[in-house]
């Protein structure tokens, strides 16, 4: 519903507060005359972009926690853990602070509401209107903080590659046996012949290295192989049984018809992964594809977006959103990385990333628990 449609419901008190945050003058006993100068001044540009200037960084994190969450309903607790989350560690210096407070002032703005239905009266909800305005506002709030870059000369888009890699290794698979050590990772002469059938060359993981990251085998493999290797594992293409490696009869079917694996499934797949510990990745990556529809630089875009992301045991928000956004969206063939003389190194999204990122949306609760998750 828009925001017309939820004063109709609200009561009069609520009307009222609203009233009094925005100033407006008119018969606080009159239920219509508060709706339509509500209406009235909520609609003016000015005063809008006002109250979007005055919010803490706090403050457009939970809002952007709730921007492109698809579900028409909050609970309150969903509410509160969300402005919880929107305070990061070193933020939380004030014993007096109450994250309701948050969620009360929110309202007093109009910008949530109860439902009005006995199912929904528990529920909050944002204006569908609003939603799309704050979008916009906080778009050409970020836009200013970007630099734009020409073209550079030289820049590395894979496109498609991932699926051609992924059919690559269920054939592998297909052709010869593969024995897994006690942890289930592969020796090192079957992950080297793997890696080189990869159209997208990567190194193995030195011994000496110490490895952090997101999902099952990734201290074992390189980024982009252990992605394809948990890809496989969880949609039941592969197998590890008693050491062995090897197609399920669904991978074999798979590699037998020759198909290859539907791009918006393997995004889909990568914010299942990754929004555990990254939980507003799929909101990050909506702003990217809105902010980077030209060539800009990294720089400018971390200094838009990284306040928005919380740092995750050893990965700080900095390298999060450069090596397991950014990165990982270039091979998934959704952004393009170049190095651009002046500006150094600047991102664009590709025209599949845009419609395939416009057009996805993953539950929270259809994330991967990893065994890191909850801190």
């Amino acid at each position: 519903m828009n925001l017309a449609d939820m004063l109709s419901y609200a009561d009069i008190h609520q009307l009222s507060r609203i009233a009094g945050t925005y100033n407006c003058e008119c018969n606080g006993h009159s239920k219509n005359e508060l709706i339509q100068s509500i209406l009235s001044t909520v609609g003016r540009r000015d005063i809008f972009d006002h109250q979007i200037g005055e919010l803490s960084i706090q403050d457009i994190r939970f809002l952007n926690s709730l921007l492109f969450d698809q579900r028409g309903s909050f609970s309150l607790e969903e509410l509160v853990a969300r402005v919880q989350q929107s305070r990061f560690e070193k933020e939380q210096t004030d014993a007096a602070w109450n994250p309701r407070d948050t969620i009360t002032r929110f309202k007093q703005l109009g910008w949530l509401f109860n439902g009005h239905s006995q199912q929904t009266k528990y529920l909050f909800q944002v204006p569908a209107d609003l939603k799309r305005r704050f979008v916009n506002a906080l778009t050409k709030r970020f836009e200013q903080q970007l630099d734009a870059a020409e073209e550079p000369p030289v820049y590395r888009d894979e496109q498609k590659l991932i699926l051609d890699d992924i059919a690559n290794f269920l054939l592998f698979l297909r052709d010869q046996e593969v024995m897994l050590t006690s942890d289930n990772a592969m020796y090192k002469r079957s992950l080297q012949q793997v890696l080189e059938r990869m159209a997208v060359r990567e190194e193995p993981v030195g011994k000496t290295a110490w490895r952090f990251g997101y999902g099952r085998m990734f201290r074992e493999y390189p980024n982009r192989f252990s992605f394809i290797y948990d890809y496989c594992y969880y949609n039941d293409l592969v197998t590890e049984h008693h050491q062995v490696l090897a197609l399920t009869e669904q991978g074999l079917a798979r590699v037998n018809e020759g198909g290859k694996e539907d791009p918006v499934q393997v995004y889909r797949f990568w914010l299942r992964l990754y929004k555990g510990p990254v939980p507003h990745l799929q909101s990050i990556a909506q702003w990217l594809n809105r902010l980077c529809k030209d060539w800009v630089t990294l720089d400018s875009v971390k200094r838009a977006l990284v306040p928005l992301i919380r740092s995750f045991y050893y990965d700080t928000p900095d390298s999060i959103l450069e090596q397991r956004i950014i990165q990982m969206m270039m091979h998934l063939g959704l952004l393009r990385i170049g190095e651009e003389e002046r500006c150094g190194r600047v991102i664009q999204v590709t025209k599949l990333g845009s419609s395939i990122i416009e057009g996805t949306y993953v539950p929270d609760e259809e994330k991967i628990e990893l065994p890191f998750d909850n801190r």
